[in-house]
């Protein structure tokens, strides 16, 4: 049994050790591949924000995003207003909107739809070039793959979100008025009223700056499991599976290293009468 807890640590290792190799290489191969490989990258910003074939219909991640979002703000303001009702407060549910928003449910939400959109489909494009041994060819060719196939994709993940991350805290912004105003009647004023009041235009820049980095660690986690599936097309589906769970896992570890590392010692707001 000892022998084969060692053994499963030693891979488990080796596979840490060979995602932050691909990583390291990805990242500062970054310069190189805008540098050498500029049309492709284009091409890969608008595929990744507006999606392609029958994705292109709805607007791809942009729409997706939203939506889900769209969603989030909805229930931030129903679950926010029934709960500052109990104690009388519900006039707050504004300030509740303006800081759950922009602090938790945007971003978490947004990584969630960019992990689902545009992370699963880079592995699934990735995996199918591996096994079908065109990643191979570029090689033989001499198209260093790495920055062509990852580094390509990262600057176009990490462009993209800045873009589909608008649409998509305007959107839980819009809902969550909505869902106030119209559904529970509260006077259009007195929510604008305290949404502005505690809405810090910091709180915004850093909702970016996080969003921004989700962007990042997903399309690194999901380039790495597309680039080195093997097994057919069961392998490509179990890379997909697997690059879901971790960057799923990424993007909450990010919203509470993010969190702690700004809100974690004041809160950022000073709430008075």
């Amino acid at each position: 049994m000892a022998i084969v807890g060692v053994s499963g640590a030693k891979r488990t290792l080796d596979e840490v050790g060979r995602q932050a190799v691909f990583y390291r290489d990805a990242i500062l191969e970054i310069p190189f591949a805008v540098r050498r490989f500029p049309r492709e990258t284009l091409r890969l910003v608008a595929e990744v924000a507006l999606g392609s074939g029958a994705l292109a219909l709805i607007g791809g991640t942009v729409v997706i995003c939203g939506f889900l979002t769209l969603s989030a703000g909805a229930v931030v303001a129903l679950q926010g207003y029934a709960s500052l009702s109990d104690i009388g407060v519900e006039a707050l549910t504004g300030f509740f909107a303006a800081c759950v928003n922009v602090r938790i449910a945007a971003p978490s939400i947004a990584g969630v739809g960019l992990a689902a959109t545009i992370g699963a489909g880079a592995t699934a494009q990735l995996g199918a070039m591996r096994i079908s041994e065109e990643i191979d060819a570029l090689e033989v060719i001499g198209v260093q793959s790495v920055p062509y196939l990852a580094s390509t994709r990262i600057v176009a993940g990490v462009i993209a979100i800045v873009p589909v991350y608008g649409v998509a805290v305007v959107a839980s912004f819009l809902a969550s008025r909505t869902v106030t105003v119209v559904v529970w009647g509260q006077s259009g004023g007195v929510y604008d009223h305290y949404f502005r009041s505690f809405l810090v235009p910091t709180d915004l820049l850093w909702s970016f700056l996080q969003a921004i980095l989700m962007g990042l660690v997903v399309m690194l986690i999901h380039t790495y499991f597309g680039y080195t599936a093997s097994g057919g097309p069961a392998g490509v589906g179990e890379a997909v599976g697997r690059a879901v769970r971790a960057s799923l896992a990424a993007v909450v570890f990010v919203t509470l290293a993010v969190s702690l590392a700004v809100y974690g010692v004041s809160g950022n707001f000073h709430f008075a009468g």
